[in-house]
């Protein structure tokens, strides 16, 4: 039997790149294998992640400044105009301009001196398809920490006036109703998303961590909606909107932009305003809001009387009453009708009626 010769090149295995690159190459005998290019497990299941976007913190103060401006400006100037006894409908139009453009051009103006020139990247600004999932989660959380906030409130007894008590009140005409809805339901989710958890958010996180800056933006978000009309009960509703601000600034952080909180603020509005305009949450005749403790208190409530119900002998003239709210979802206005006070007795469930407060609260 012949014998074969010894072999004369190196057995089959794995080597060094005879080429000089990195890793090892299977040689079978007689042939180098093509290189083979090892990718690691953790860059092929998930791309890596987006860098939390920031901006100075001269845009953060600068956004709550002109807001704060806004608001003020906003109350000042409708009490002089109430004397003219306009259409409500111009007063609508009058306040979510005051309110709201100057913020609109100080995001803006944030874009073009400290960011990309692009709105959309400089705050956030974008949506995709999976908004339509990742919005109603956001909203149910909102509802989530609503609850709780709205639970430790009535163990702690802490005063709270609904910021939308006296919108069902109003006999309001379709064009109101619409007026109403497009600024709760789709300006005021827009432009504060795009304040709050844009600017203000990002100009806390170029100083501040995590946690710090989405609860400093959830407690700014919650003093936005101060009223001095309110009095005391401004405490527990600036408490239950802190909470679902932090709950909408938790969102915006996680994915990097406000898409989904502004779906998420809008569907959380636009409940509120169904449940108020349909008076849902109406479960006596007498307005929401928290009163003294008791079984039996007296309230007082405003009366819209016809004018030829007043007193004869009274001189009382028609008269217009303005009460401004944050995010102008509660303006009363009356241009034919005479307003008094009158004391009704009521039986109420104080705690029952706080939770009804909360939960009926425009963000």
């Amino acid at each position: 039997m012949t014998q074969l010769p010894p072999p004369s090149s190196a057995p089959a295995g794995w080597y060094s790149d005879p080429d000089g690159r990195p890793g090892s190459r299977y040689f079978d005998g007689r042939h180098w294998a093509p290189p083979t290019v090892f990718v690691p497990a953790s860059t092929t299941l998930a791309p890596p992640a987006e860098p939390h976007p920031s901006l100075p913190l001269v845009a953060a103060i600068g956004a709550l400044v002109i807001l704060l401006g806004s608001l003020v400006g906003g109350r000042l100037l409708i009490d002089v105009l109430s004397r003219f006894d306009w259409p409500l409908l111009v007063y609508v139009g009058l306040l979510t301009t005051i309110g709201y453009g100057p913020s609109v051009a100080w995001c803006w103006y944030v874009s073009r001196r400290w960011g990309t020139r692009r709105l959309s990247a400089d705050v956030g600004l974008r949506f995709r398809w999976s908004d339509a999932g990742w919005g109603p989660v956001i909203w149910i959380a909102a509802l989530v920490v609503q609850i709780a906030v709205a639970a430790l409130i009535i163990v702690f007894d802490v005063p709270l006036t609904s910021n939308t008590e006296r919108v069902s009140d109003i006999d309001a005409d379709r064009a109101y109703v619409i007026a109403l809805g497009i600024t709760a339901v789709v300006a005021a989710p827009l432009v504060e998303e795009m304040v709050f958890r844009g600017v203000v958010m990002r100009g806390l996180r170029a100083r501040l961590g995590a946690v710090a800056t989405i609860a400093l933006q959830a407690a700014f978000f919650g003093a936005a909606h101060f009223d001095p009309v309110r009095g005391t009960g401004n405490i527990g509703l600036v408490m239950v909107l802190s909470a679902v601000g932090g709950a909408f600034g938790l969102g915006a952080y996680l994915l990097r932009r406000i898409g989904p909180t502004i779906l998420a603020h809008a569907i959380f509005n636009g409940v509120v305003l169904i449940i108020v305009l349909t008076g849902a949450n109406d479960r006596s005749d007498f307005e929401l809001g928290s009163r003294p403790s008791g079984a039996a208190t007296i309230a007082e409530r405003a009366v819209v009387d016809q004018p030829h119900v007043a007193e004869p002998h009274r001189d009382q003239q028609p008269r217009s009453l303005v009460g401004l709210r944050y995010g102008f979802e509660g303006v009363v206005v009356d241009d034919s009708h005479v307003l008094e006070r009158r004391p009704w007795r009521v039986s109420h469930d104080v705690a029952h009626d706080r939770f009804d407060a909360a939960r009926g609260s425009l963000a």
